[in-house]
Order: C-alpha cells, then sequence, then structure tokens
C-alpha cells in the first residue's frame, strides 16, 4: 500500500521530468532544427500566462474579501515581507561565502565588446511603474502584476467592509477561484508534452552555449542552487512546521520546483504552486496571498544569481571580491533585486545596470552578465518560484503559531 501511495504522489513530477529528459535528449541529437518543436512548449506556457492574470486577481480578492480581521492581512504581510528578507539574506551570504571559495571568473578570458552606454536608473520612476499603471485595460497583464496585486487587495478590502450580510461578492469570488484551479488541473494534462517540447527546443537552440566561456560560473551555480533546494528548503520546512511539514513539503514541492525550471517563469508556475501549498495544508488566506506576491517578489535564486554576476565581474575585470564593504554592498543588491526589483518590469535588466553602475564598471560589463543572467535562469527560477511554497509555510508558522499545520483556519 505505502508503495502504490508513493508512486500515485510521485506520478505526475516523475512524468514530467521524463519528457524534460527525453526533450533534452531529442535537443542534444537534432541541435537546432528541435526549434521545430518549440510551438508546442509556447502552447502551453501561453495557456498558463493566460490563465495567471485572472487567478491572480479571483484568489487575493477572495482572499482578503473572504477575511473576517484586516488585523490578520496585516499579520499575513508582515510576516510574508519578513520572511522574504530573511530567505534572501540566507541565500546571500551562503552565495558569498561560495564565490569567495571559488571565484567564478578565474582563468575566464572573455573577448569583451563595447555595448550600447547603460541608461541612468530613475528609481522614482521605476517605483511608479512597479505599483500603478495610468489605465485600467492595462491593470490585466501580465507584465503589471505588482499594481493588479494592490489593486485585487484593495477590493477584497472592500468587498469585506460593505454591507453584505450574506457575503454574496465573497461566495461569487470564491467560486471563481475554484473555476480557475479547475482550469489549471486541465492545462496541466498537456503539461509533458509542452515542457518536453520546449526543452527540447531550448537544449537545441542554445546548449553549445553551455559549455562555453561561462562554464566554471554554471558549475557553481547549478551545485549551489541544488544544495540549496535539498538542504535550505527542508530546514525552512522543518522550522516552520517539524518533521511532519518537512514530509508534507518533500512530497509536494517537486511539481512547482520542474515546472518553474523548464518553463523560466515564476508566473507561470504560480498556479502549480497554489496547488502543491493547498496539499501541504497551507491556509487558504495566505497562500492565496504570499503566491501571488512571492511569484513577483520572493526571489533567492535572484540573491544567488546577483552576487555571482557581481563577483564574475570583478574576475573578469581584475579586481578582488573581498573585504566587508564589498561584501555588504553585494548582499544589499542582489536583496534589492530579490525583492523590490523582481516586482519591477524589466526588472532583471535594470538590476543588472544596477550592479555596473554601482560599481562603476565599464558599459561593455552589461553584456557579460546579461549572458550570465540568462544561463542561470532556470535554475534560479526554480529556486524563486518553488520557494514560494515554502515561504507559504514559514508565513503559516508566523500567522498562525507552530502549530498551523492542525488549525482550523478554512483550507479548502
Amino acid at each position: 500500500m505505502k508503495k502504490t501511495n508513493a508512486l500515485k504522489n510521485y506520478r505526475f513530477p516523475i512524468i514530467l521530468l521524463l519528457s524534460i529528459i527525453i526533450g533534452s535528449i531529442i535537443g542534444l541529437k537534432w541541435g537546432e532544427k528541435a526549434t521545430v518543436l518549440k510551438p508546442f512548449g509556447d502552447v502551453f506556457i501561453n495557456l498558463m500566462f493566460t490563465i495567471v492574470v485572472p487567478l491572480v486577481f479571483v484568489t487575493i480578492a477572495s482572499a482578503v474579501g473572504n477575511m473576517v480581521s484586516m488585523k490578520r492581512l496585516g499579520k499575513i504581510l508582515g510576516g510574508l515581507f519578513g520572511v522574504f528578507v530573511a530567505t534572501g539574506l540566507v541565500a546571500s551570504v551562503i552565495i558569498i561565502i561560495v564565490v569567495t571559495a571559488f571565484p567564478p571568473a578565474q582563468g575566464v578570458n572573455l573577448a569583451l565588446t563595447m555595448g550600447d552606454p547603460v541608461e541612468k536608473v530613475s528609481i522614482g520612476e521605476q517605483i511608479v511603474q512597479a505599483l500603478t499603471v495610468n489605465d485600467f485595460s492595462e491593470l490585466f497583464s501580465k507584465e503589471n502584476m505588482l499594481p493588479l496585486i494592490i489593486f485585487a487587495i484593495l477590493f477584497g478590502i472592500c468587498v469585506a467592509n460593505i454591507d453584505d450580510p450574506d457575503k454574496r461578492i465573497a461566495s461569487l469570488l470564491d467560486a471563481l477561484g475554484d473555476v480557475m484551479m479547475k482550469l489549471v488541473g486541465i492545462v496541466m494534462l498537456y503539461a509533458p508534452i509542452g515542457l518536453g517540447a520546449y526543452f527540447a527546443s531550448l537544449i537545441g537552440e542554445f546548449g553549445p552555449k553551455l559549455l562555453g566561456s561561462y562554464l566554471r560560473a554554471m558549475v557553481i551555480y547549478y551545485p549551489v542552487c541544488l544544495l540549496y533546494f535539498v538542504i535550505m528548503f527542508p530546514a525552512y520546512a522543518y522550522i516552520s512546521g517539524g518533521k511532519e511539514a518537512v514530509r508534507r513539503m518533500v512530497k509536494n514541492i517537486l511539481p512547482p520546483a520542474i515546472t518553474a525550471f523548464a518553463t523560466g517563469s515564476s508566473i507561470a508556475t504560480m498556479p502549480v504552486n497554489l496547488e502543491s501549498a493547498k496539499k501541504i495544508g497551507v491556509p487558504q488566506d495566505i497562500r492565496e496571498i504570499v503566491m501571488p506576491l512571492g511569484a513577483t517578489m520572493h526571489m533567492d535564486g535572484t540573491c544567488l544569481s546577483s552576487i555571482l554576476k557581481i563577483s564574475f565581474l570583478f574576475g573578469v575585470f581584475g579586481q578582488q571580491f573581498t573585504g566587508a564593504g564589498t561584501f555588504i554592498t553585494a548582499i544589499l543588491i542582489s536583496v534589492l533585486g530579490g525583492v523590490v526589483m523582481s516586482g519591477v518590469p524589466g526588472g532583471g535588466l535594470i538590476g543588472e545596470m544596477l550592479i555596473v553602475n554601482i560599481y562603476g564598471f565599464p558599459p561593455e560589463a552589461f553584456p557579460v552578465i546579461a549572458t550570465i543572467g540568462f544561463l542561470v535562469d532556470p535554475p534560479a527560477t526554480m529556486i524563486n518560484s518553488s520557494g514560494d511554497t515554502i515561504a507559504s509555510m514559514l508565513v503559516a508558522r508566523v500567522v498562525e503559531g507552530k502549530n498551523w499545520l492542525n488549525s482550523k483556519v478554512m483550507n479548502k
């Protein structure tokens, strides 16, 4: 019976892994010809992107609208930001230790070419773009997730505070959320084909670049992400709820991790994260607030990659990546990139521009780290996105206490 249950629990993740492995083999065998399969992968990613905007609005508005206490909302948001920053700091310290011991640019000789001048970053404009849009229609776009989330929270607060004894609007939002999750389940039936095709195309087109000048940086980064996944995630889960939390996390973490690694998108993975958090037992209002915000603001993988990029540039330009001041600045940049800039349109590139500007590197440094950003994206996104499920468990610990797994809070 235990073997049967284990097979049932891991059947879908195993299918996803096999599809990605088969796709990778096809990509290696076919080379650039494998790009003919890209449309099959694009269909899956487009379907997930199509679902995610209404899903974000409905789930957040429903979670807030059904909330009896605004004090609880404040506690969830406070715990959420505390968890995001704390895990980002842990990731930053870990990668600093690693790149100090194993400099990623050691022995690397790159033929640098002058790129376009790096534009100065206006922080004020970026904050405005991150939090607001100038037209209602622009809210319902995956490019403007933070404004959509803010609007959904405000909408939910209004729903919770209007004179509606029967909770008609809140119940409607709740039902719409169930419909959207059912739609996610239907789309996920196509995931093995879509992810296999997408990975075949990706490996076929860009595989050779992984064996070029950046190989050492990749050899450092990929194992660090894997170790962070298998060591820190269980540690966070244990902090959240002991051995039972670890058991549930291990049982449910693979689908979002695999989906994120293959698609390279935290937004596209969010529906899978919601389902995993539900199976773990994270209360509904917590998971439906943490996941959308986490998809744009919880970026431990970005913290890891930001410091890798900084260390790489130091090595390429013959500078020593040492000293408390250098490390503290690097940590601040990485956390800023992981928690703030990730929610800004084009945040990844903006973070790379900040690195170039703050440390005074010449403009040609920008394409160097932009290339690294592309190469580290799959494992970084895996840590970013599947880490949202872990973050929701930690937030549940903050809000509900150490016995949150046995909480009576509604958990549909």
